[in-house]
């Protein structure tokens, strides 16, 4: 019979790495398919599925806990870099403008209860999605 343990514990596995090309996770499914090429190995003296399952599972959760450690995390760096901007459109209190920063437009909102104007020196103070939170450079150097 050719659908035993070790053939489909290597479909599996290709699947899974081939679904990480489609449909990219951070490596958790590419680990979950190096997982189950390791247990087809192990299935050829490992006879009991219900253990070949449960070896699955704990390396499938120790590779992307080990992935995790040594992956890098990504972070946006133009943000992080770069803490001056200058507004490019007034922005008003409650509500959002533009900023220049690093030489792209960003949306902005303004947590003080003050118009800031256009073209004035604001610092950034934090990010909500793409939106960033920014306070005019004369009230924080006051």
């Amino acid at each position: 019979m050719w659908l035993n343990p070790t053939i489909l514990w290597l479909l599996a596995g290709a699947i899974l790495c081939l679904l990480e090309f489609s449909v990219p996770t951070a490596f958790v499914e590419f680990m979950m398919g190096l997982s189950a090429f390791i247990v087809a190995g192990i299935s050829l003296f490992l006879p009991a599925v219900n253990l070949q399952v449960m070896l699955w599972m704990i390396l499938s959760l120790g590779f992307v806990m080990l992935s995790r450690r040594l992956i890098p995390r990504r972070s946006v760096s133009s943000i992080e870099d770069a803490i001056e901007g200058e507004t490019i459109t007034e922005i008003s209190p409650g509500q959002t403008g533009r900023v220049l920063c690093d030489g792209i437009s960003w949306r902005a909102r303004c947590e003080c209860d003050r118009t800031v104007a256009a073209h004035q020196r604001v610092i950034i103070v934090g990010r909500e999605g793409n939106t960033l939170i920014v306070m005019p450079e004369y009230l924080l150097n006051s």
